[in-house]
C-alpha cells in the first residue's frame, strides 16, 4: 500500500518490541489494528461519498441536457411551418428530377411612388357625453314612482 516491505515491517515490530516490552506490546499492536481500521473505513466512507456526489452530478447533468433537449424540440415544432407542400416529383428513365417549389417571375416588380402622408389638421374640441346628460326613459318596475292608472 505505501512501499513498505515485509523485512520493513519486521524492523519496526522488533523496535516496538524494545521500545514497549513484552507486555504492552500487544495493547499497543491491539489500539494501532483499531486505529488503522478506521482510517481505512473513513477513507472509504469519503471515498463512496464523492463517487456517489459525482455520480448525482452526472445523472443532474443528463437530466439538464434532456431537458434542454425537450425544450429545444418543442421550440423547433413551434417554430418550423407545419408542413410544407411536397415538390412534384418527375421519374424520367433511371433518374429522378424534382420540380422547382416556386416558380421565379422574370419580369421586374412596377415601381411604385410613395405617398405623401395627409396634412394634420387642428379640429375644434368636442365635449364628452357623460352619462348624465343624456336622457334616462324610466324602468317599468322602479319602485319610485307612483303607481300607474289602469
Amino acid at each position: 500500500m505505501f512501499g513498505i516491505s515485509f523485512s520493513e515491517l519486521l524492523l519496526v515490530g522488533l523496535v516496538a518490541l524494545l521500545v514497549l516490552g513484552p507486555e504492552r506490546l500487544p495493547g499497543a499492536a491491539r489500539t494501532a489494528g483499531l486505529w488503522v481500521g478506521r482510517l481505512k473505513r473513513s477513507f472509504n466512507a469519503i471515498k463512496q461519498e464523492v463517487e456517489r456526489e459525482i455520480g448525482a452530478d452526472e445523472i443532474r447533468r443528463q437530466l439538464h441536457n434532456e431537458h434542454i433537449l425537450s425544450l429545444e424540440q418543442e421550440a423547433r415544432k413551434i417554430f418550423t411551418p407545419t408542413q410544407q407542400e411536397p415538390t412534384p416529383v418527375e421519374h424520367v428513365g433511371a433518374q429522378t428530377i424534382h420540380a422547382p417549389a416556386a416558380v421565379i417571375d422574370p419580369t421586374p416588380a412596377p415601381v411604385v411612388a410613395p405617398v405623401e402622408p395627409a396634412p394634420i389638421v387642428a379640429a375644434t374640441p368636442v365635449e364628452p357625453v357623460t352619462p348624465a346628460a343624456a336622457p334616462v326613459a324610466p324602468a317599468p318596475h322602479d319602485p319610485t314612482l307612483p303607481p300607474r292608472a289602469p
